[in-house]
């Protein structure tokens, strides 16, 4: 496969620049540039409130200003990308807002809130009365293993951390098939909570070792193997669960890792970026806005795997 050169590459970084996010252009230059991680913290500030939860349209296919768990989630995990300390002011303040939105009795936060009913948001993120309940550990586990993470031992927010993960990896023992997003959430918890391999086990009854198993054995299932399905819509692929050459998953996927990488080099536009496959059937406006908000998204996404692959010149 032809690897993006250097002609590509800067038609993309000029895409992000006249068009996206000044968030995604920060992470792009960190990652593939000179950029800096206080560049992208600072950033990152704009979308957090107050109360240290993030909103402001962060994930940009619900657009509601004020904090929501799912909203962290993904200031969360822009916060590991650039590997922020944990006396980070930023991630003191998450955190904060975390420990206070935790659901003792359900051992998650919620996911789907009514306040998104009140601004532009696509269906799936729609709320109404049981709606929580298909979201299960998305993203409660992965907001859990951020508590370990950037908490000390014994404190109450690495506490809260681990009985949420005693619950979530009860759950995940239990499942025979699960959705891709929340496959994704214990694909990134596992990764986060492995300096804890020994409190993982104490704390949940389970081994690093078999939890991981189990998510890659749920992720093999998820993903769609038929190469020629693959521009059909919105469908698992297997780079949807694999990050680097690293991964077990590759062994057990063999040729479809690389139908996956020149998957993505076709469908890369002449602009440099990648398209979504998914709309909102509403609010025609503001969906613009978000899909041209992915198309930054998933254009530092993609290039983070084809370079982990070798395929960025």
């Amino acid at each position: 496969m032809e690897k993006i050169r250097a002609k590509q590459f800067n038609m993309t970084k000029d895409f992000l620049y006249q068009n996206c996010r000044e968030l995604e252009i920060a992470r792009f230059e960190f990652l593939f540039g000179n950029g800096s991680k206080e560049n992208v913290m600072e950033k990152l500030k704009s979308f957090q409130n107050a109360d240290g939860g993030f909103g402001h349209g962060i994930e940009p296919d619900f657009w509601l200003p004020k904090s929501s768990p799912m909203a962290t989630w993904a200031g969360g995990q822009v916060l590991l990308e650039i590997k922020a300390k944990k006396d980070d002011l930023i991630v003191e303040q998450m955190l904060s807002f975390l420990v206070s939105t935790y659901n003792e009795e359900t051992g998650k936060w919620a996911s789907v809130i009514p306040a998104f009913n009140d601004y532009p948001h696509a269906p799936w993120w729609h709320w109404e009365e049981g709606a929580e309940e298909s979201w299960s550990f998305n993203p409660s586990v992965e907001l859990a293993a951020f508590l370990v993470h950037w908490s000390d031992p014994e404190t109450r927010s690495a506490q809260i951390g681990w009985r949420s993960i005693e619950k979530a990896v009860t759950y995940l023992m239990n499942q025979t098939e699960m959705d891709k997003h929340e496959i994704n959430n214990f694909q990134a918890f596992i990764k986060i909570i492995e300096p804890h391999k020994s409190t993982l086990k104490t704390e949940t009854g389970y081994s690093y070792r078999g939890v991981l198993e189990k998510i890659a054995d749920l992720a093999y299932k998820c993903i769609n193997k038929d190469v020629s399905s693959w521009d059909s819509g919105y469908v698992p692929l297997p780079l949807d669960f694999i990050d680097n050459p690293e991964s077990p998953l590759c062994d057990k996927l063999g040729s479809l890792v690389v139908e996956n990488l020149k998957f993505y080099r076709m469908q890369m536009s002449e602009e440099g970026v990648w398209d979504i496959s998914w709309g909102w059937g509403s609010h025609p406006e503001e969906f613009e806005k978000a899909r041209i908000y992915w198309k930054g998204i998933l254009a530092v996404e993609r290039y983070k795997k084809l370079k982990a692959f070798g395929y960025v010149e």
